[in-house]
């Protein structure tokens, strides 16, 4: 039996052949970075090979599926460059964990998911959505590139040119115009999130475990090419962007409330 219990940021319930994993910081929205970010990479790896659990379900606690990156630590990272950091190592141990994931994985995604919280979301099975949620990738609205892995996800499921328009824009979707375009599976009312995720997890639970499985391995056979082909780059050309001015700009503008004034540098 795995023991899950020396997560502090991430809560794990397991019943009934489902394993729900909680991002457990709702005081930062769910935001990632040094504390939470580490624990998801490890918590994918445990699951996976969790004999007990068929199917996962994956939520936020609070009001945010996850507001991605924290702008506070961004902050602290321009002005300390030694502060506390996830390096790239880490941010391709979480995609590559998260794909490693044998079992289905259902997003049940309760409030806005941006940034790497919608890169996470998206790279699960079935996304389950709340109806007053919003979802995006606004990585270029703090100087940084859509490098750790909305690169990758949002052309598969969107095509080329509707994903290059919503990653440079940094816009934010409403949830029913997401559903719209394929971005996700279901919105449903905000109350209904959880049901509809636990009512689809039994189902999955309930049916012919390796079958179900193997069709997940199979189809994320092009995923996996995908994140090999994509995946390096994206990721190197976003810690560079992190050294530049922009970016420097970008946070301290939105921390101030005011328009950035972008150099190009």
């Amino acid at each position: 039996m795995i023991d899950y219990s020396r997560f502090k940021y991430v809560k794990v319930d397991k019943a009934d052949g489902i394993c729900t994993i909680t991002l457990n910081r709702p005081e930062a929205l769910n935001s990632f970075g040094p504390v939470l970010h580490p624990e998801l990479e490890d918590v994918f790896e445990d699951v996976a090979k969790d004999e007990e659990a068929k199917v996962v379900v994956l939520t936020g606690a609070g009001k945010a599926f996850s507001a991605g990156g924290d702008i506070k630590e961004m902050q602290r990272r321009i002005v300390d460059p030694t502060a506390p950091r996830v390096d790239i190592q880490g941010a391709r141990r979480l995609i590559y964990n998260l794909l490693g994931v044998q079992q289905p994985i259902i997003a049940a995604v309760n409030g806005h998911a941006v940034g790497l919280g919608a890169t996470v979301a998206l790279f699960c099975d079935i996304v389950i959505a709340a109806d007053n949620a919003r979802i995006g990738d606004p990585h270029v609205s703090v100087g940084l590139v859509a490098g750790d892995g909305g690169a990758v996800i949002w052309p598969l499921l969107i095509g080329i040119n509707k994903a290059k328009e919503l990653l440079m824009t940094g816009d934010l979707l409403t949830t029913a115009e997401a559903e719209r375009i394929g971005l996700i599976n279901h919105v449903v009312p905000a109350d209904q999130v959880m049901p509809k995720s636990m009512e689809m997890a039994k189902r999955l639970a309930g049916g012919a475990t390796q079958a179900i499985r193997w069709t997940k391995l199979s189809v994320n056979k092009v995923l996996r090419e995908r994140v090999n082909l994509v995946l390096e780059t994206s990721l190197g050309v976003e810690f560079l962007s992190m050294t530049m001015d922009d970016h420097a700009e970008a946070v301290n503008a939105f921390v101030e409330k005011r328009a950035p004034n972008y150099k190009g540098s």
